[in-house]
């Protein structure tokens, strides 16, 4: 008997026989009720029956039951996951084959299916026939599924580094640009950085992640005593690069700024004086080939609030809590032609040391973290 838990604390038991085949009405019926399990956990002793019933399914219904996740939420999900490692489960068990040839196409159609399914597909497949993942694994460089992505670039560093040891330099560095191609994770990303320089190649790590490097800025306004983050300041009605506004200090103009930091990273507290306690807006422009649904990555240690073409995206309040690359991913859709990206940043009046930082550093990707280039 197989005992699986799962967020809800709901147990998985089934015995040793199969009760649904491949793709039957059954199955069907089983995931729209796992599929209707609210987020709070209504309807979760019908959703767990019908995972249980699904636990029974043979292994030709893999395919099936993961096509499933797509109408899932978390808890959905992690009911069909259960369901299915118990199916996969008893199959190893029974020396049962699971659908290789299935797997592989559900893997192969990105279009169709979500990535954690076809990443949960490809972990069993690597489980059923490790010969057929490895050989499918290094096409997946640009694969939407962050995770498979993650694992076809692994293969291309690994490629590399035995083609190295072999004494084959120009394979080796070819390999390792291959694996820069699709490399989006940082660790990766310097891991391949690194051996490239080795090389003689230097990565323009602006461009391969996308970071927006050239804005105009205006400030400082008022944000003493943290009061600034509601007031509307007149460049969240309208951008004009040729106005002047009345800050605490005086008159204040919008200025250029740029930074040539390899990640994006621009430091607004050097180019302010008595920047403590403000509000500073900076624009930049971004020219996109097309429309296209995109995510905009910022990371930042300040407040912060958001504007896509107008649009107030999101924001938050909150000040010193560390910066990391991608901190916050903001799901935005790009017009074709220019697009105005505004940011607020805000500084409070802490004094101290770890408290001084005024930075930001936001780029462009796709939702797997590609980056989005501008047309010019």
């Amino acid at each position: 008997m197989q005992f699986r838990c799962f967020s809800l604390c709901v147990v998985i038991a089934v015995g040793g026989h199969h009760v649904f085949a491949a793709d039957s009405q059954q199955i069907r019926d089983a995931l729209e009720i796992v599929n209707a399990i609210g987020r709070e956990g209504a309807n979760s002793i019908e959703a767990a029956k019908a995972a249980r019933s699904l636990a029974e399914a043979t292994p030709e219904s893999l395919p099936t039951i993961l096509a499933g996740f797509e109408s899932s939420n978390p808890l959905a999900e992690n009911l069909l996951r259960s369901a299915v490692e118990t199916i996969a489960d008893q199959a190893q068990e029974s020396s049962t084959a699971l659908p290789t040839k299935d797997l592989i196409a559900f893997v192969n159609e990105p279009q169709r299916h979500g990535a954690r399914a076809r990443r949960l597909a490809f972990e069993l497949l690597a489980r059923a026939d490790p010969d057929a993942a490895k050989k499918l694994l290094p096409n997946l460089l640009t694969d939407p599924s962050a995770e498979l992505r993650r694992d076809a670039v692994g293969h291309w560093i690994g490629e590399a580094e035995e083609l190295a040891k072999s004494g084959k330099p120009d394979e080796a560095k070819a390999a390792y640009e291959k694996a820069l191609s699709g490399a989006v994770d940082d660790d990766q990303v310097t891991t391949i950085v690194k051996a490239l320089k080795e090389r003689g190649v230097d990565v323009d790590l602006q461009r391969h992640f996308g970071f927006v490097t050239s804005w105009h800025a205006v400030g400082p306004f008022d944000n003493r005593e943290q009061k600034g983050f509601d007031v509307a300041h007149p460049p969240e009605g309208q951008i004009d690069l040729d106005a002047a506004y009345e800050g605490p200090l005086g008159e204040i103009r919008w200025r250029p700024i740029s930074t040539e930091s390899s990640y994006g990273v621009v430091d607004v507290g050097k180019t302010f004086d008595n920047w403590k306690g403000s509000a500073t807006y900076l624009v930049a422009t971004f020219d996109s080939p097309k429309g296209q649904p995109v995510e905009l990555r910022l990371g930042t240690q300040n407040a912060w609030k958001l504007w896509l073409n107008g649009e107030y995206l999101f924001g938050r309040e909150e000040y010193h809590r560390g910066m990391t690359m991608d901190q916050y991913r903001i799901p935005a859709r790009l017009k074709a032609g220019e697009n105005s990206i505004l940011i607020k940043l805000l500084q409070n009046e802490q004094t101290e040391d770890w408290a001084q930082d005024y930075k930001f550093q936001l780029r462009v990707a796709d939702p797997s973290g590609q980056a989005v280039l501008p047309a010019r």
